[in-house]
């Protein structure tokens, strides 16, 4: 069984990824600040802007392949700690880039729907890029320092993403469902789309990719543009939620640490012709309800 190295093990889509990864492969995952437990995962604690420990722990485990999703991914986070931010989110992932090029060590990268600013969409891999927060501009700055470094990297652009999370992270659904099971009043942008997957999808995606080979930029978003409001309302239906505990308001209304576009939904044709499965968003969201209640 090949070895593969998953960086963010202990985040949301790390985690995820590692329970579909371990099918398949001898999985590795790193974590940092946050430890975590992952049945048949061998796990291990890596400072990834330590170049020096990185590199010997790589050489120690030696995959035969790495898909890195570790990240500061919180974009107010990034806009009020640009420096911190910006060691984990481009100059770790050039380390990694360069560590994977002369050994060909295959290497997925996980970028982003925001390296774009939301008036010109669905985006194609081929659009140029126009981040308006800083999370976005450092995507942007690992994505061309990537490529320099090592041009057979494989850029994933991963939309947002939900479905079942780990104690150490969390998706964008969990304070949802928590809000209205406590029969709380629950807000949601109308005036804001993206084209979501759950992470086991883009998780099946970001493996896929690893098997097509494509170098570059590729984008792994769903078929379904949809606003946050409406996502509100069917995940309500499918987990038989109170729906008039939900309102909707407007993005634009909302003052933000880190400014947020309102439709940054992406084309992703190009990976669903190389064998991207997209089952509809109410088919994801039934499958996380049927496990929860499991």
């Amino acid at each position: 069984m090949q070895k593969i190295l998953i960086t963010g093990a202990s985040g949301f889509l790390g985690w995820n990824l590692c329970q579909i990864a371990r099918e398949s492969w001898e999985v590795h995952g790193t974590y940092d600040q946050h430890s975590i437990e992952i049945s048949g995962v061998n796990i291990h604690q890596l400072d990834l802007t330590n170049a020096d420990l990185v590199k010997a722990e790589i050489k120690r485990i030696a995959p035969d392949a790495i898909i890195h999703t570790a990240a500061a991914s919180s974009p107010n986070f990034c806009q009020a700690h640009p420096a911190q931010s910006y060691q984990i989110n481009v100059v770790a992932s050039q380390l990694l880039a360069k560590i994977c090029a002369d050994p060909k060590i295959p290497f997925v990268f996980t970028s982003t729907d925001l390296v774009f600013d939301g008036t010109n969409p669905p985006y194609l891999e081929t659009d140029p890029v126009s981040p308006i927060n800083i999370y976005g501009e450092q995507k942007v700055a690992a994505e061309r320092e990537i490529l320099i470094a090592n041009p057979q990297v494989t850029i994933c652009r991963m939309p947002l993403m939900f479905g079942t999370a780990p104690p150490t992270a969390t998706s964008f659904i969990q304070p949802w469902i928590k809000a209205l099971r406590s029969q709380e009043k629950l807000q949601l942008f109308v005036d804001e789309f993206r084209t979501p997957v759950s992470a086991r999808t883009a998780a099946q995606g970001l493996l896929m990719m690893l098997q097509v080979s494509v170098p570059g930029i590729i984008n792994l978003g769903g078929k379904e543009r949809i606003s946050r409001y409406d996502f509100g309302r069917l995940l309500a239906e499918v987990f038989k939620l109170d729906l008039l505990l939900i309102s909707p308001t407007f993005q634009r209304d909302l003052q933000m640490t880190a400014p947020r576009a309102a439709d940054v939904s992406l084309d992703s044709t190009r990976s669903i012709e190389l064998g991207y499965n997209l089952p509809p968003l109410r088919e994801e969201l039934e499958s996380i309800f049927a496990a929860i209640k499991g």
